[in-house]
């Protein structure tokens, strides 16, 4: 195991509570008699992407002008609101990371081991969202960063985590990633990426067949996660245990 991969939305930080705040205030303010809930969002988040998302849901609440000119420079419109409402949310610590997370990534470090993020959001997303627990400097935490701005093609295209092998100079093989969704687990293994899932409440009922191991979350040490994976002691998952569950699912490939 040479390097850990994580993705962001879902994953590092439970964030889609507040990307759909994000896209009602946006539908407001852009005078739009539109309203997402938490059931409708959860459907439109199976496609990939903010914009996408827009794209989605207009062509099914109206056909007819969803196909129509503008709709392109109308959706980056609102997307660019969105944006702006969901900076304003979580900047400052105002969404914090999930369990575990900065732990794990400050144990990677501290044994040099590069640590890389494989995003399909936007760069402005990532600046709000990691500026407070890493630090106006956080991108220099990262071995690679690849996320809306460098790679076109969403996931479950594998073309992020490809992006991202190609600037750690690895394969798919050498390297451990972390995803919330199905889609995100499609795209990991698809580049060959043995993958740990941490759901949340719109994605748990996604098929993570496949993967490495199914958490609710990365653990503390004071607040340890049970391991879906068999004869695994429970406990806080760590370098060693991602170690161990790396090495069985190459053995299983050999």
């Amino acid at each position: 195991m040479h390097a850990l991969i994580f993705d962001v939305d879902g994953t590092l930080a439970d964030t889609e509570t507040v990307h759909l705040q994000a896209f009602n205030a946006a539908f407001a303010e852009a005078g739009l008699d539109w309203f997402w809930d938490e059931a409708l969002y959860t459907r439109l988040l199976k496609v990939a992407g903010g914009k996408e998302r827009l794209l989605r849901y207009w062509h099914v609440a109206d056909p007819e002008e969803g196909d129509g000119m503008r709709v392109s420079e109308v959706i980056d419109a609102v997307h660019a609101i969105k944006t702006r409402h969901y900076a304003a949310r979580v900047r400052d610590g105002g969404l914090p990371l999930r369990p575990g997370i900065a732990r794990l990534i400050g144990e990677a470090q501290a044994a040099a081991l590069p640590v890389a993020i494989a995003t399909t959001t936007t760069p402005a997303n990532l600046d709000a969202l990691l500026q407070a627990p890493f630090g106006p400097a956080w991108r220099t935490r990262f071995a690679a960063i690849c996320d809306a701005g460098t790679t076109r093609t969403k996931k479950p295209s594998p073309d992020v985590y490809f992006d991202v092998l190609r600037q750690l100079g690895l394969k798919g093989a050498d390297c451990v990633a972390f995803e919330d969704s199905a889609n995100g687990l499609r795209a990991a293994r698809a580049a060959g990426v043995p993958t740990v899932v941490t759901p949340t409440a719109y994605t748990s009922q996604d098929d993570f067949d496949g993967a490495l191991a199914v958490l609710p979350h990365l653990g503390e040490p004071h607040a340890p996660v049970p391991s879906s994976v068999p004869d695994e002691p429970a406990g806080w998952v760590d370098l060693a245990t991602l170690r161990q569950w790396h090495r069985h699912a190459l053995a299983e490939l050999a």
